[in-house]
């Protein structure tokens, strides 16, 4: 009974220690170091940077629906880098745009697999 008194007494005592402990207060020191940048503007004169190409810009496929100046039906895709564009490339072929818009890209499902085997049935 004793042993089991001073077990508890003992952990009284450490549980008081450290759950009322404080910490110390430290006088907060103010350093503020000026940081040393220079921006060197001489890179814009140099060779390298003139001779820099600026990016293309990106095509888009759009599907068409047109009719050719016999009145055949054609449908297809094209790419240009906007609608515009794709209607006077079109226009420029000869075909009559009747139908003109962006293609949807991608799949409903991108789990299911591109090829799939076809299991036939055997002959009785």
């Amino acid at each position: 009974m004793g042993i089991t008194i001073m077990f508890l007494l003992f952990l009284l005592s450490v549980s008081l220690g450290v759950f009322l402990a404080k910490p110390k207060n430290v006088p907060p020191s103010l350093v503020f170091n000026k940081p040393k940048v220079d921006i060197n503007m001489d890179v814009f004169d140099s060779d390298q940077f003139k001779d820099l190409r600026p990016f293309t810009e990106m095509q888009i496929q759009y599907v068409y629906t047109a009719t050719t100046e016999d009145d055949q039906p054609r449908n297809g895709f094209i790419t240009a880098t906007s609608i515009d564009q794709a209607r006077q490339i079109l226009a420029s072929i000869g075909l009559n745009v009747t139908k003109l818009e962006e293609a949807e890209i991608g799949r409903d499902n991108p789990f299911t697999p591109y090829y799939q085997d076809i299991v036939l049935p055997e002959p009785n």
